[in-house]
Formats: C-alpha cells, structure tokens, sequence
C-alpha cells in the first residue's frame, strides 16, 4: 500500500496531509505568525524553517517518514508547462528560485528535499500554478510586448472540474465549464473539454480584484502613481499583491468579517464586497463567451465559496444564463495526492526539462 505526504506552501500557513492510498489518514495545517515570519529576507529563506516544523509536526504524530512512496508539493512561478504531474529536478527549482517569488515556490523544495532522505521515494508536483493551456487569440493583449500570461489556480480548478464530472457521470475531458476559485486570489477560467483555454491573470495580471490583489486596474493611473516619486517598486508591488483589493479599500483580508460588517449595516464594506463579486460575475460572463456559450456549468469553490453573502450575489448575476454550482472549500491536497497515487499506480510523471 502506498503512503504520499502532500505539501501546500501558503503565504502564513503550510498545509501537510498524509494518504494510504487516496484514503486520508491526517491532515494538519501549520500557521505561521507574521513575527516568525519577519525574520525572513523573502519565501526561499523561509525553506529550512518550513522543513522543520514539517518533520517537527510529523514525528509528532508519530508518522514513519520512511513508509513514504512519494512526497507531492505544490507546484510554483516556474516557466509555463502544460497541465500534468512532474517529477522535481535541480531545473525546476532553479527556475523558480530566478522567478517571480510565491510561497508556492517552496514545495517542489520541500517535496524534493524530505524524499532525498527516504529510500526509494520520489518527489513531484502536480498542476502548478503556470499551466497553459491557452488558446493562441487569447494571449494577444493590446501590446505584441505583454502577451497575456496564463497564471491560475490551476490544482484546484483541474480537482474541482474532475470532481463535478464524475457527480454526473461524465469526464472532464467531456464538459465545457467556467470554474471560479475565489480565496486570496481570484481566477475564473474556461475549461473546454479538459483544456483551460483562456483566464485571467490572478497575481499580479488582471481579472475581479479578490481579498488582496487590486486585479484590473486603469494602467494610466498606474503609470503616474510609479513616475510620481512617492513609491517605490516594491510598494507598489505590494499594492498589486497583497495590500490591494479588501485590503486596500475595508482594512481586512477576511471575506467573512467583510460580510459580517455588510450585514450589520456597514455601508462601505457592504458596497466594496458586491463589487467584488460583481466583478466576478463580469469575468464569468467573459468565459461564457469564450466558450461561445456552450456551458455545462459555472462552478464556484475556494474558501470564499462558503461566503453566502458573495455566492448568493453571484448566483443573482449568473443564473439566468448558467447551471451554477457552488463546492466550498478546496481540494488541494486530496488533488496532490492523487496525482503521486496515479505516478505510483503506473502512470509515466512529465519531465521538466524534456517540456521545454
């Protein structure tokens, strides 16, 4: 019987979870204080400290680190490759070292590094955030210098699409579907017969502003406020990514409190939360039309998808044109797991370097 640990890197949290099988047997989210944090240069010098508390939680839990077949992380900002599980080499890490830096990055690391010391294991990830299945009209922007990127969240999307095929009795290879994972970051894409053909950019590109990225923003008010002289890149960056979207506008990066407020009379959080989710109806309509209307379902998950205030103000934009279903929450680490069972079970992992 095979045992997999699946890794999810976050931004304060490190999610670990241990399968027999595709059967969970524990699953442990690790929160990380902003103090423990801050002594950190940046995420990659995060990685020995995430490690330990890994190996730490483990031991604990009196797990067996040598029963492990495969350690599954969660795929980073490397180049983009197709949808898919690889197996971790030095070519992949460095290319996410070079990159755009995101806790994702660390755990091909980790999934690497923990298998390194266990006899006989291997290390992969599954789906990482860069998959690009787009089609070629839509990656032209208005500029031949910025094609549109395909950065997404592409594990739970490709999770949740096979999820609700099998509720049916399809494949996902079978549907046209707009799936829309709304948490920290907002993607909406349109998945036609198992290819992600078009999405927005949901880290520092465009789409719905979510609870802490600005998303589409007017670039000429941009440009002035970075030749203003008042900031410098990395605040604006962080406005971008992390300071933006609720944060910016309420204070909170939490959809909940901000529908706490909204219904007890708080006009403003009230008003910047429909626009949230209005923004999300629009860019739901958009992949509709990417799939020239041919919608099996529009499908929301992610954690903001147990936010009634903001599902129900979606489903008032939506249903009149869509089959709308709402699956709460997300299926990360049953997602990693399942793809190291499928490598283990026979399936042949993607080369890294070979996809170049």
């Amino acid at each position: 019987m095979y045992k997999i640990l699946s890794i999810n890197p976050g931004s304060t949290s490190t999610k670990i979870a241990v399968y027999y099988e595709d059967t969970l047997q524990f699953d442990h989210t690790i929160r990380h204080t902003s103090e423990e944090l801050s002594v950190y240069k940046n995420v990659f010098d995060q990685y020995e400290f995430r490690k330990n508390i890994i190996l730490k939680t483990l031991l604990e839990k009196n797990i067996d680190l040598s029963e492990f077949s495969a350690i599954v992380g969660r795929g980073g900002l490397m180049r983009p490759v197709e949808s898919g599980t690889y197996e971790v080499c030095d070519a992949m890490i460095e290319d996410m070292k070079s990159g755009h830096e995101h806790a994702s990055n660390l755990g091909a690391m980790l999934a690497h590094e923990i298998a390194s010391q266990i006899n006989g294991c291997i290390a992969l990830i599954a789906d990482p955030v860069v998959v690009d299945e787009l089609q070629d009209v839509a990656r032209i922007s208005g500029l031949p210098q910025f094609p549109r990127r395909s950065v997404f969240h592409a594990l739970n999307h490709k999770a949740i699409g096979r999820k609700y095929a099998k509720s049916i009795g399809s494949k996902y290879e079978k549907l046209n579907l707009v799936i829309v994972h709304l948490g920290g970051g907002i993607s909406v894409a349109a998945h036609r017969l198992g290819k992600v053909i078009d999405t927005n950019q949901a880290l520092d590109g465009f789409g719905s502003f979510s609870p802490e990225r600005a998303g589409t923003i007017d670039a000429g008010a941009l440009i002035n406020m970075c030749f203003s002289g008042e900031y410098n890149k990395e605040q604006i960056q962080k406005m971008l990514v992390g300071k933006g979207g609720l944060v910016a506008h309420i204070g909170t990066n939490d959809a909940r409190e901000a529908a706490i407020r909204a219904t007890n009379g708080d006009i403003h959080a009230k008003l910047i939360l429909e626009a949230m989710a209005y923004n999300v109806s629009k860019e739901i309509g958009a992949m509709i039309a990417a799939l020239e209307g041919n919608v099996n379902a529009v499908i929301l998950t992610g954690g903001i998808a147990h936010n009634i205030f903001v599902v129900n103000y979606i489903t008032k934009m939506i249903s009149s044109i869509a089959h709308l279903v709402v699956y709460p929450g997300e299926d990360e680490m049953e997602a990693l797991a399942y793809a190291g069972l499928r490598i283990l079970r026979g399936e042949k992992a993607k080369n890294y370097v070979e996809s170049r």
